[in-house]
């Protein structure tokens, strides 16, 4: 047996997506990190060991302009621009190439850490050292370190170091929680095994084992939803567990989830109610994919209250968006549906102070196990969410090891600091702005080429009835002052047309009612249709225009998006997912569903030139859309005028390293794995080439440049610092959008 000593500044245990993020965040800023992981692949429940889509704020396109920056972000451009297709396999070499692209992690795979030494009495521990033993390499490895991240899922790090937890669903009198048990008890969510299956091109016949259910004989077949041709993540439901010991019995668990797919497969090949004769059984899991255990116990328990509250606070690090969602106990044998979800108006916050232990002093912790109710847990259990969190902690974590302070410490004494990084970073935080003193632009003047000012689309691509109410979200910035829309109209009529604010600045619902008009509309095709709601609202805002049904009208639809615009659909009969679970009553984001309007929003004019573009949101402090798009865009873009974005000082200042950050549609939902397909590898709204420049005696010199660009962030180390007064972005391409779009320049001396 070889022992070995391992020292680093950060150690995380956990290879899944929190712990990937985690290392990755504290690598980038400096940090040492040893990265452990239990299993010979990176990427946890995701990972082509278990195949879980990576879900996340976007709630499957629930909600708008929602999808993960920062490190998260990342893996899904990267993902969808090298494996549009969901090849898992592919998804793992994503993973693990963005590892080890860091210099300062150092990665321990099929390394299982089983002891922990920590020392200090209940109320005040301290993680000294971890130790794993290195499966197949006979090597005993001992860990020593600063900081130390619990991203292992099931907290086993936290566990041994005598960390506070919990396990099981709190009673609703704790935390006042409406999907509270009214008695607290031990249940949790169950665990999953998932299959995948091929067409052959010829007949392939199927002998269940011995030891498949007989699914006839269970409730599966008329509660769940089974189809011959679906891919692996639509059984989600095969779920089983959560009445038991889900860690300490996982191997009876596993060995249920099998008997099950065995049997399912089995009942959709010779049961004669499917189409099925040429298909096989390509792959089953062996590994179940978890959901729950336990949840540590941070300065702050995060609960159902905040998240549908959407409360923001002070020291918000990340944030989530998929909807509450918790299934019954009995899992897929339960006769009730297989899930039940609450949505919020739109994205939540996730405070620092439910990342790290209330008792142990060095220990942050991200992924599932973070401090929150079972019930808010519902929500932040899923991947994406689990990322961010996982950069968030990170992020404090190699702040921390810098320091020499604790995560407490931290909280108290450098929250702005790492607030402030973490938006340096782009990580996926909600309404705070950029206050970064050495941030040379927030003292610059914006110009640029030329502005879109004038918020239009015109030509029409596709007829829709008005069958139902439809509405179109619009940047009020800085006011409305009339729209026009294209309408076809069978007779003549009268359209009802509202103007509502949002509420929360994340929110595209409607929220109160600012004002409503009745335009009289002629008999006839293609006519535009002037309503002319004014609002003047404080500050810049978005407004969402609802159209009222008429049947007698029809709107029609652009054939091409705009950034900042939107377009829902009212359908508030739909309220259970056959496929999904049951839905809460009255959840705005599902009655307005914008999935009918993917990239083909609603024909308008807006009457009055809109500011939401100028050069100045390049610089304004925030970094993805929030009550407004939040960044320049040109008027157009042609080959032989390549528009600029500019920024001035009144005196020559000293320029090392710039930060650009281009447009990558946040409103896109991309995904991992199968859930559904985004047809273009780029997203098109990215620049793809750039120049950088600099005025100096006199002349544009060029210091840096992009080609082929179709990521979101670049940061550009110059060879030399430059001193200038002037600095601009040229951009001579984008991967297919007619303007060009810039969310953020900084510029660090």
């Amino acid at each position: 047996m070889k022992h070995e000593i391992v020292q680093s500044d950060i150690t995380v245990v956990g290879g899944g997506l929190a712990g990937v993020c985690a290392a990755v965040a504290a690598a980038r800023l400096g940090q040492t990190v040893s990265l452990v992981q239990n299993r010979p692949v990176l990427g946890g429940n995701a990972s082509s060991e278990v195949r879980v889509w990576v879900c996340g704020a976007t709630s499957h396109g629930v909600h708008r302009n929602a999808r993960e920056t920062g490190i998260m972000g990342e893996l899904f451009v990267e993902n969808q621009y090298r494996n549009i297709d969901g090849n898992p396999y592919i998804w793992d070499l994503i993973v693990l190439e963005k590892v080890k692209a860091e210099k300062n992690i150092t990665l321990f795979l099929n390394t299982d850490v089983h002891e922990v030494h920590a020392d200090g009495d209940e109320t005040n521990r301290t993680i000294r050292s971890v130790t794993g033993w290195m499966m197949g390499s006979e090597r005993r490895i001992r860990f020593d370190s600063r900081v130390y991240l619990d991203c292992t899922g099931d907290g086993l790090v936290g566990f041994l170091a005598g960390a506070k937890y919990r396990i099981g669903r709190e009673a609703q009198e704790e935390f006042n929680e409406e999907w509270a048990p009214l008695v607290a008890d031990d249940i949790t969510l169950g665990s999953t095994l998932l299959f995948y299956t091929k067409d052959a091109g010829r007949p392939v016949k199927y002998i269940a084992p011995s030891f498949a259910k007989d699914i006839t004989q269970t409730t599966i077949p008329m509660k769940r939803v089974i189809r011959s041709g679906d891919n692996g993540c639509s059984y989600w439901w095969i779920e089983w567990g959560g009445e038991h010991d889900v860690v300490h019995e996982n191997e009876r668990i596993r060995d249920e989830l099998s008997s099950v797919i065995y049997g399912i497969w089995d009942y959709i090949k010779n049961s004669g109610k499917f189409e099925s004769e040429n298909l096989t059984l390509e792959w089953i899991g062996s590994i179940p994919g978890k959901r729950e255990y336990r949840r540590f116990v941070g300065d702050y328990v995060l609960n159902q209250n905040d998240i549908i509250a959407q409360e923001q606070f002070e020291d918000r690090v990340a944030f989530g968006g998929w909807s509450i969602d918790l299934h019954p106990p009995q899992g897929m044998y339960a006769t009730a549906k297989g899930s039940k979800h609450m949505h919020m108006d739109g994205n939540y916050h996730i405070p620092f102070r439910s990342l790290y232990s209330v008792n142990v002093t060095n220990m942050l912790m991200a992924g599932r196990n973070i401090s929150a109710s079972h019930v808010a847990f519902g929500t932040t259990r899923v991947m994406a969410t689990c990322a961010v969190i996982g950069e968030a902690a990170g992020t404090g974590a190699a702040l921390c090891a810098a320091k020499g302070v604790s995560p407490r410490e931290l909280h108290s004494s450098h929250l702005s600091e790492l607030q402030q990084t973490l938006l340096r970073q782009d990580a996926a935080v909600l309404g705070l702005k950029n206050a970064d003193a050495a941030d040379l632009v927030l003292r610059a003047e914006m110009t640029a080429s030329s502005t879109l000012t004038r918020l239009a689309l015109e030509q029409s691509a596709s007829l829709l009835p008005l069958i139902a109410h439809v509405a179109l979200l619009v940047p009020a910035d800085p006011f409305i002052d009339g729209i026009e829309l294209l309408l076809d109209a069978s007779e003549a009529t009268e359209l009802t047309v509202e103007l509502w604010s949002t509420g929360k600045p994340q929110n595209y619902v409607p929220h109160t009612q600012v004002t409503s008009i009745q335009v009289a509309v002629a008999e006839g095709s293609q006519q535009w249709v002037k309503a002319s709601l004014s609002w003047h609202p404080e500050t810049a805002q978005n407004a969402f225009i609802i159209l009222r049904s008429n049947p007698a009208l029809s709107v029609h639809l652009s054939a091409r998006p705009q950034t900042g615009v939107l377009s829902f659909k009212h359908d508030a009969a739909s309220k259970d997912a056959v496929d999904f679970g049951d839905m809460h009553h009255h959840q705005p984001v599902i009655d307005w569903s914008a999935k009918a309007f993917i990239r083909k929003p609603i024909c308008f004019r807006l009457l009055a030139p809109t500011s939401a573009f100028a050069a100045d949101k390049a610089a304004d402090g925030y970094k993805r859309p929030y009550g407004g798009p939040h960044l320049w865009s040109s008027a157009g873009l042609e080959v032989s005028q390549p528009e600029w974005l500019e920024a001035s000082w009144p005196e020559a200042v000293r320029i090392r390293t710039v930060h650009l950050t281009f447009n990558d549609d946040v409103n896109e939902d991309l995904i991992n794995l199968h859930h559904h397909r985004t047809e273009f590898e780029i997203i098109p709204e990215l620049v793809k080439d750039y120049k950088l420049q600099a005025f100096i005696g006199g002349d544009w010199t060029t210091v840096a440049e992009g080609l082929d660009n179709h990521t979101r962030r670049h940061v550009h180390l110059l060879p030399e610092a430059v001193t200038t007064d002037r600095l601009r972005v040229v951009v001579e391409a984008t991967n297919g959008t007619e303007r060009a779009e810039i969310v953020e320049i900084r510029c660090y001396s």
